[in-house]
């Protein structure tokens, strides 16, 4: 039996149900620029929809303060979402009061009506119960979709769950499934790429890793770190030089743990970093003093397809390579060309999340190649982290 009631157990004609949807989306000119976090959630919307619910979407959009502004108001996500749905999508231009509470008397069965951003009021993010208690008022039951929020204890992702009787979404769902194979009960060996600028962003990350998997391929601006710590020079590379002795901890940690650290073995290197700036491949004991690395070098790709064609599970966060800069997104893109591949030929479960990440994988072409990819930012990496979070653990029986 699953952890948490899913939309199979939902009993929802005639019901008004709660649904909290991630559509905080960027947005260029009044209009959305990427719908990823609305296609997402498309499915769960028409399913309740479907079975004759009466659909009450709750979302934040970006970080109002101190209350209502219209730059950060759904209502322009409100016509994407209606466009993409297929479907009328009402509008409400608040989530709680007589407004709120009107448009949803107004409801008939099937309808959906999008409700205004949750965090135009404090009590959202302090999770203050007199505000919980507004938006249970509005449903019969409450489902959340919203994975990418779920790392947040606030009242529309954690409070409402507390009070009226909560359901994954099928969203929620999938992310849910797709984390708890990659590393709750994964099939072994178990490989995690990590890539990214920094390893202070990622130390917990690190942590929780060496613990878990088999093999751990470090890249990115944060391997700098580690090849300055095992004493190579690095040049002018970006490097956080007062984490060298946490840096050797993690490796003394993973020797122990058995978990394989996997560094580069060459980089492209380069003196300036800048579009198809002048570069060459050096071994990483021969990096100049005024170059920098920006790009794992073909032999430490070769190294990485090797061990990734061992396993049978690969997590990965963070590009290996200053991938937004041509030519420097070579190492990132044949990795991840490989991880398709052998998802493809059913060798590999590839589970990949964080923004850069899939900013890398839609660069390279192969996204859709990955087994599953999250759309979550933090909450993607707090799980990865081992942390506990408010929105899904609120859901379980």
């Amino acid at each position: 039996m699953k952890a948490y009631r899913t939309l199979d157990d939902l009993p929802v004609s005639g019901k008004r149900v709660l649904l909290r949807v991630d559509l905080n989306v960027p947005m260029e000119n009044g209009k959305v620029s990427d719908a990823t976090r609305i296609d997402r959630v498309l499915p769960t919307i028409r399913e309740l929809a479907n079975k004759n619910g009466k659909v009450i979407l709750l979302s934040h959009f970006g970080r109002p303060k101190g209350g209502r502004d219209s730059e950060n108001s759904l209502k322009p996500v409100a016509a994407e979402l209606q466009r993409r749905l297929g479907k009328a999508v009402a509008f409400a231009d608040d989530c709680v009061g007589d407004a709120a509470a009107a448009a949803v008397r107004a409801m008939k069965n099937g309808d959906v009506l999008l409700l205004e951003n949750t965090r135009f009021h404090k009590g959202e993010e302090q999770n203050d119960p007199a505000f919980v208690a507004e938006l249970t008022k509005l449903g019969d039951l409450f489902v959340n979709d919203a994975f990418s929020a779920a790392h947040r204890a606030h009242a529309s992702t954690e409070g409402i769950a507390h009070t009226l009787p909560a359901f994954a979404g099928r969203a929620m769902e999938a992310e849910l499934e797709a984390l708890t194979k990659a590393l709750e009960k994964p099939v072994r060996p178990v490989m995690a790429v990590v890539g990214g600028a920094k390893v202070s962003s990622k130390l917990a990350l690190l942590g929780n890793l060496v613990k878990k998997v088999s093999m751990l391929v470090i890249g990115g601006g944060m391997a700098n770190t580690f090849l300055a710590a095992q004493g190579k020079a690095i040049g002018k590379s970006l490097c956080e030089r007062d984490l060298l002795d946490t840096a050797r901890k993690i490796l003394a940690d993973a020797a122990a743990a058995g978990c394989e650290i996997v560094l580069p073995i060459d980089a492209v290197v380069a003196k300036q970093f800048k579009e198809h700036a002048p570069s060459h491949i050096v071994g990483v004991d021969h990096v100049g003093s005024d170059e920098m690395i920006l790009d794992i070098g073909p032999r430490s790709v070769v190294n990485a397809e090797e061990k990734m064609g061992q396993a049978k599970t690969l997590v990965w966060n963070g590009p290996v390579g200053a991938f937004e800069v041509r030519p420097f997104d070579a190492g990132t893109t044949a990795l991840a060309a490989t991880a398709a591949r052998l998802t493809a030929a059913g060798k590999l479960l590839s589970i990949a999340g964080g923004g850069d990440t899939v900013a890398a994988l839609n660069q390279a072409g192969v996204a859709n190649g990955f087994t599953y990819v999250s759309a979550a930012g933090g909450a993607f990496l707090e799980w990865l982290e081992g942390r506990a979070l408010p929105g899904v653990d609120a859901l379980r029986h």
